[in-house]
């Protein structure tokens, strides 16, 4: 996914008429010459009546992206329904309330600052390291409108591009607020997602995405992440774990030592969110093919498809041997385990490599929940860390062991990428934390999370039958 605005030679003369158009776009300087004269060609074409394929697919490239882009936005519905289903019904306008400001002040930050942070061109502040862009400006300036953006090998706009990748940007922050539910105060949680979004995010993308020094790993492979199972998914995965650990766990949840569960209101809720996510995945990995090539295009669409479905039944044979029962969270949970997994690698695994690489991602995820809710103690309602976090770490080495196209990408340079975006992701969220556990506090009381945080915090309960209830019915729900 990554995009960088590729250098062209001298174009050749202008064509002057449509008889020109054949015989050049068939020459060694054809991208050049669409790069420079596409607007004239356009005309040309549209006087003429004569067929251009290359600006039909253009066109039609630039459409797949926004249609990505709306899946992409669709998922933060579905990461809405499936933490509100498998949280408690007491905290549902809260958790609605977190995921409406997150895609917001995602989207709004990367415009101001972000996207240019991400994809710094030549403005590094630390070369491969470190940047901070300014705001878009117009994407319309200097060819943003055309193929001059980016050439034949990313058909789509300025705009498009933006409006893609700023999809991305909130999920970090979405993923953290399923694994800090139903306990942090809502203003420090708002303050967070902020700058977790605004710089965490964009500078570790950047390392990767950006033309950073992740592009150095793997010898002359570069790191492989495709759509973002370490750049997003572990990135949030590991933050959501730094936070969890400075937060604690739910009042009630461990009492002496025992696990105590606490169970969702709506798995039917929740299983909506799921479905809403597969959706969007089809935008969130096609849309990252940067084009509607029809080849890579529908190999990524089939891997993901049979990743996920994998995912789901492995998840659901091991949880069924394991608690000698079918667990409905442990299938939805594999689902989205098998997408996270085949996220790096989505378009270089054949099918049965995608099958592979799904099952072990279901497998790793029900034991990874068992460990860090059981034996490590660390409470996360809706498994986002063992989910994002372990799974992106998977899918992201399954990338050395799987490729299909040898193109050279190894266990340990996909292993010190990794760890370098996931190390970083823990340690900015736990400074963050810190931070602001001690300007204002972190954590509401104890009253406050028994009652509710959607009393407590926006005084507007979700369902009419809690509020009927009063404050004391309420601490059971």
């Amino acid at each position: 996914m990554q995009i960088l605005a590729q250098e062209t030679a001298s174009p050749p003369p202008p064509p002057t008429n449509i008889c020109d158009l054949g015989p050049l776009l068939e020459t060694n300087e054809k991208e050049e010459a669409i790069n420079e004269y596409g607007p004239a060609f356009v005309e040309m074409v549209q006087e003429s009546g004569v067929y251009a394929p290359a600006f039909d697919f253009f066109t039609t490239s630039m459409l797949w992206t926004v249609i990505a882009a709306a899946l992409v936005f669709i998922m933060h519905l579905g990461f809405a329904c499936l933490e509100s289903g498998l949280c408690q019904a007491k905290n549902t306008v809260n958790i609605l309330f977190k995921n409406v400001f997150i895609i917001s002040i995602g989207v709004l930050t990367y415009a101001l600052w972000g996207f240019n942070t991400h994809y710094p061109g030549d403005s590094w502040i630390i070369g491969g390291w470190l940047a901070l862009g300014g705001s878009i400006g117009d994407l319309n300036a200097d060819g943003g409108s055309t193929f001059s953006y980016g050439g034949l090998d990313l058909a789509m706009t300025g705009y498009g591009d933006f409006i893609f990748q700023s999809m991305f940007a909130a999920t970090a922050a979405t993923i953290v607020s399923g694994a800090v539910a139903e306990r942090i105060k809502l203003g420090t949680f708002m303050i967070y997602a902020t700058i977790l979004v605004g710089f965490g995010y964009t500078i570790a993308g950047s390392w990767h995405w950006g033309g950073g020094w992740l592009g150095g790993l793997n010898g002359d492979a570069g790191f492989k992440d495709f759509a973002g199972s370490t750049v997003v998914h572990a990135f949030g995965g590991f933050a959501a774990l730094a936070a969890v650990i400075v937060l604690g766990p739910r009042t009630g949840k461990y009492v002496n030592g025992k696990v105590k569960p606490i169970l969702g209101h709506s798995m039917p809720l929740a299983t909506i969110g799921v479905f809403l996510l597969f959706l969007g995945w089809f935008g969130f990995n096609g849309g990252s093919v940067l084009s509607a090539n029809p080849g890579p295009l529908g190999l990524v669409f089939t891997t993901t498809t049979l990743a996920a479905c994998a995912g789901a039944i492995a998840a659901i044979t091991v949880a069924w041997i394991k608690f000698g029962k079918p667990d409905l969270s442990m299938a939805l949970n594999g689902v989205l385990a098998g997408l996270v997994g085949i996220t790096a690698n989505a378009d270089i695994v054949s099918p049965i490599g995608a099958i592979t690489i799904g099952a072990i991602a279901g497998i790793i995820m029900v034991f990874s929940v068992i460990l860090f809710d059981s034996v490590l103690k660390i409470d996360d309602p809706v498994g986002a860390i063992s989910v994002h976090g372990i799974c992106g770490i998977w899918g992201t080495l399954a990338c050395a062991l799987f490729d299909t196209t040898d193109s050279g990408y190894t266990i340990s340079g996909q292993l010190i990428g990794c760890l370098s975006v996931c190390v970083f992701a823990f340690l900015f969220s736990f400074a963050l934390c810190h931070i602001l556990k001690a300007i204002g506090g972190i954590r509401v009381t104890e009253e406050e999370e028994k009652m509710g945080l959607d009393v407590s915090e926006h005084g507007q309960p979700a369902y009419s039958a809690v509020d009927s209830l009063g404050s004391e019915a309420a601490l059971k729900l």
